[in-house]
C-alpha cells in the first residue's frame, strides 16, 4: 500500500503576503487560489520539481494560530550553493552553508516564521 505525503498545510496570518513571499520571491508554483464560498480561500503552492505541495487559507479552521509554528520543512536539492544565491537574489534571506559531514543545509523562514532548509546530501 502507497502512502503519498502530497499536502502540507501551512499556519499563515496574512494569505496574500505568504502567496507573494512564496511565488515571486522562493518561485513556488500556484497550484490554485480559488474561493469555494462561505469565505473560504484556498491557495496550493508546490515546490518546482516536488510532488508535495503546500497549502494555506482563510475558513479552513483557525491556521493563524499557530502561525510560524512548521519548522525545519526540507527542499532538497542538486547544489546547495546556486539554490541559496538564486534565493538570495529573488529577496529571500538565507543563512550560510552549514556542511554536516556530507549533508549541507541553508535556512529561511517566510514572513510568519515557519522555517525551511534547503538540503544537498553529498555522494561519495
Amino acid at each position: 500500500m502507497d502512502m503519498k505525503l502530497e499536502v502540507v498545510p501551512l499556519p499563515v496570518t496574512d494569505v496574500n503576503a505568504s502567496k507573494t513571499f512564496y511565488v515571486d520571491r522562493v518561485g513556488f508554483n500556484l497550484d490554485h487560489d480559488v474561493q469555494p464560498g462561505n469565505g473560504m480561500r484556498i491557495i496550493q503552492l508546490t515546490p518546482p520539481g516536488s510532488a508535495c505541495s503546500i497549502v494555506f487559507g482563510t475558513g479552513m479552521g483557525d491556521s493563524s494560530t499557530n502561525a510560524g509554528s512548521i519548522k525545519n520543512l526540507h527542499l532538497v536539492v542538486d547544489n546547495i550553493t546556486e539554490a541559496r544565491e538564486n534565493l538570495i537574489q529573488r529577496g529571500v534571506d538565507v543563512s550560510h552553508v552549514d556542511d554536516m559531514g556530507g549533508v549541507q543545509y541553508a535556512y529561511f523562514s517566510d514572513p510568519d516564521g515557519n522555517s525551511w532548509a534547503l538540503q544537498q546530501i553529498s555522494v561519495h
